[in-house]
């Protein structure tokens, strides 16, 4: 079958599932946004599409976002019209509709099966927005800004043929008339690569090594801010500290956001929360506190795999992949009491889990990990034996997703 591919960042999700058509013997080719240093990527035949234009100044701000998904769709529509001019006909057309690429390809190719990568569907209220008393928005008008986020999803819903998501969790976002046309599967984890591995060792900033027989507390975000949990952790770690004399606090995450807001004073996330706790630490106590920034995916396992107390905490949004390449890793894992999670983590089970709000209880519950060594190896070989039964990318989730692509009776679940 001849198979395209659209995602602005390629290949993003699609980096097991667009080799593994290709070894398929199938034609597979990408629709990518910029500039490109090659015409192949694993055997995908790489196209490229440029924006021809900006977003307009004086648009309103509940637009802007909905105005750069259609100057996108237009710059794609562009470049498909271009490649049906020189004869090329997909039959099926797998796209992440987050960014507005996929939003008028039915015109170009009208009997193309439009298969879609659907993450969230917004809501103003009861999940992600205003979930943080702290920091929820002083202006009640914002609801309609995150409405208006969803028109993009519910346009491109008209034309496809079926969507697949990554959680259950995810997927109950969605309108109901939108979730019989939406497969469950996710992404899949590498649990051949990710396993535990008591001889690792990870390197920190000033040269100490440590090792799965120290104390590691690890801390992983994309960005380090409020969405995920970022100032609940900080403000757990006097505790921690002061207990756990040995303990070495190993964060992994960029300075600046991903999905939340910037802070309103100008400063970032980790630098406000940085300085309403450091002041409570002493100098050699903060040197127990390491920010790594982002770092290579091999140190990424690494310390995963030296880790004592693997904590993730999420407001209800998207399910990051972190938090399943620590269960595959087998890390005993502290977690937010929150609906995303819930999906993956059974407290006292595959995990324990906080209320997300409550810094004092993830301390008690890092604590008891650091402590008790029995416990931790219960909760990361479950967590582990649970992430390779469910998502285990090889022989659960990538067989899946290729049924999915190759379908074409769509009907459904």
């Amino acid at each position: 079958m001849n198979i395209l591919f659209i995602h602005q960042n390629f290949p993003g999700q699609f980096k097991h599932i667009a080799p593994a058509l290709v070894e398929a013997g199938h034609n597979i080719s990408a629709l990518v946004l910029g500039k490109i240093r090659t015409s192949e990527w694993k055997g995908v035949k790489l196209f490229r599409y440029t924006l021809e234009r900006k977003n307009a100044e004086d648009a309103h701000p509940w637009t802007i976002d909905f105005e750069s998904k259609v100057i996108r769709g237009e710059a794609c529509l562009r470049a498909s019209l271009q490649l049906r001019k020189k004869g090329f006909r997909p039959e099926v057309i797998v796209a992440h509709p987050g960014w507005g690429e996929s939003l008028f390809l039915h015109e170009v190719w009208p009997d193309a099966k439009i298969k879609l990568y659907f993450e969230f569907f917004y809501h103003a209220r009861g999940l992600d927005a205003g979930f943080d008393p702290e920091f929820s928005p002083s202006d009640p008008m914002d609801a309609g800004r995150v409405m208006l986020k969803n028109a993009n999803t519910l346009l491109h819903f008209q034309n496809i043929d079926s969507a697949l998501c990554p959680t259950h969790w995810q997927a109950s976002t969605f309108p109901a008339h939108m979730q019989n046309k939406i497969t469950i599967i996710h992404d899949g984890i590498d649990t051949d690569a990710l396993i535990p591995n008591s001889s690792s060792s990870f390197t920190l900033p000033s040269g100490q090594k440590v090792t799965p027989a120290d104390e590691v507390v690890t801390f992983v975000s994309r960005a380090l801010e409020p969405y995920r949990g970022f100032h609940i952790f900080m403000r757990s770690l006097p505790r921690i500290i002061a207990e756990r004399p040995g303990a070495q606090i190993l964060i992994v995450g960029k300075e600046g956001i991903s999905y939340g807001p910037q802070p309103s004073d100008g400063v970032s996330w980790k630098t406000r929360f940085s300085m309403e706790v450091f002041q409570k630490l002493s100098e050699s106590d903060r040197a127990r506190v390491h920010f790594l920034d982002t770092i290579p995916y091999d140190q990424f396992k690494a310390l995963l795999q030296v880790s004592s107390a693997h904590v993730y905490l999420t407001y209800p949004f998207v399910l990051s992949w972190s938090l399943l390449e620590a269960m595959s890793t087998g890390c005993a894992i502290v977690a937010s009491n929150t609906d995303p999670v819930r999906e993956a983590i059974t407290h006292n089970e595959t995990g324990l889990l906080v209320d997300f709000f409550n810094p004092e209880a993830l301390s008690n519950a890092i604590i008891a990990l650091l402590i008790d060594s029995s416990l931790r190896a219960r909760l990361g070989t479950a967590a582990r034996n649970f992430a390779v039964s469910r998502y285990d990318l090889k022989s659960y989730c990538l067989p899946r997703q290729m049924s999915w692509v190759l379908n074409r009776d769509d009907n459904g679940n």
